[in-house]
């Protein structure tokens, strides 16, 4: 489609007119306010409306194979034992979506590892209504058993267990900043003409400058890069309510060093629409996704400031890899599956660890609370 045409089309969808009219009422917004309405606006956001359209746009690791999650539940008995097999042990998946990579690992958890199941406490959490609703389909049985719970937020207390989140933080809104000729600014969207545009400001926040000043970062001119003080907002209010246990994240994202070096001078938001990435932000607000890398350093130094110390990441190959050995990857075959189903299931397997692709572009971050030095096998390499 040519720019004029995306243009109006992009004019036409309904949350374009809401920040258009928000913009022409009150100045131009900041960049994290958009994003934040694209994705989660209680009605026309992105993430706000059935899961369907996001199949058109990209897949997760969840959307592979079960594997991924009957890994994860692998993980998540051996954290339970590392604790002292608690009488209750909670697993909390921020942004569970429909419940997908739940019922992968409760379905696992019930029928390979019953000890765990006895003493597991699922939350489900997610802030979609129409997500969450379908919950009700997917987590049937372990809802009515009482094991699993449906939630739109996090619970106050975590006494003993993980919080884990699958591509989540890399969907938190991020404050877009730009070093122009040694002074930081930030990146507003206003409009001209009826077509949104960007323009550089003053920081919206002092927490911004001190975010690269605490990470020792020095951007260089006319570098661009993202901030997320959401993602470290959130890891603070994790830690605070986790009283023993571990955080696991598995996310796209690098180290603050390498994260804002002279690679990414443009920054690392793109928008996803089906299947493909660009940098067309303005593009059909609503209706297409925008995500950024996530800073595992800043996710560790924020951390720790509520009790979190880095237990160690690898990337989801090695994470993968590492669990599945141990039974040679038995774990990978439904019972009773034909030689074609098994050698489809390898296949499948080979695009969640290939180094070329999923394997190496996402990253396991684990955290750790209320216990010394824990060793993980999905930390353990291959």
């Amino acid at each position: 489609m040519r720019t004029q045409e995306r243009v109006k089309a992009a004019l036409t969808a309904p949350l374009a007119r809401v920040l258009a009219e928000r913009i022409r009422r009150s100045g131009p917004i900041a960049f994290a306010e958009y994003m934040r309405e694209c994705l989660y606006h209680s009605e026309f956001g992105y993430y706000s409306k059935p899961e369907a359209r996001r199949f058109a746009d990209f897949y997760t690791s969840v959307d592979v194979h079960p594997i991924f999650g009957r890994l994860l539940a692998r993980q998540l008995a051996e954290m339970w034992d590392a604790l002292g097999r608690p009488r209750e042990f909670y697993a909390v998946e921020a942004g569970a979506g429909t419940g997908r990579l739940a019922a992968h690992i409760l379905n696992f958890a019930a029928q390979k590892l019953a000890e765990f199941y006895g003493a597991l406490r699922y939350i489900a959490v997610e802030q979609s209504r129409a997500r969450r609703e379908r919950h009700h389909e997917n987590l049937r049985t372990h809802l009515e058993t009482g094991t699993a719970i449906s939630a739109a937020e996090l619970p106050h207390e975590i006494p003993a267990g993980c919080v884990f989140s699958n591509e989540l933080l890399d969907a938190l809104p991020v404050h877009r900043v730009l070093l122009q000729r040694g002074s930081l600014r930030e990146i507003y969207v206003n409009l001209n003409e009826d077509a949104f545009t960007e323009e550089p400001g003053t920081l919206t926040s002092a927490e911004i400058e001190q975010y690269f000043e605490e990470q020792h970062v020095a951007l260089q001119d006319g570098q661009q890069a993202e901030v997320n003080l959401e993602a470290c907002e959130w890891i603070q209010a994790v830690g605070r309510r986790l009283g023993r246990g571990f955080v696991l994240t598995v996310d796209y994202g690098h180290e603050a060093a390498e994260l804002y070096n002279e690679r990414h001078m443009h920054g690392t938001l793109l928008a996803y629409s089906e299947h493909r990435a660009s940098e067309d932000f303005f593009a059909f607000p609503g209706e297409q996704d925008l995500t950024a890398h996530v800073n595992f350093t800043a996710l560790d130094l924020w951390g720790r400031r509520a009790g979190l110390s880095r237990t160690g990441s690898v990337s989801q190959m090695v994470f993968l890899v590492a669990l599945g050995r141990a039974n040679e990857l038995a774990d990978l075959y439904d019972e009773n599956s034909s030689e074609v189903e098994r050698i489809r299931a390898r296949l499948l397997l080979k695009s969640l660890i290939n180094p070329e692709g999923m394997g190496e572009t996402f990253q396991v971050f684990i955290q750790h609370k209320g216990i010394a030095e824990p060793s993980l096998t999905g930390l353990q390499g291959i």
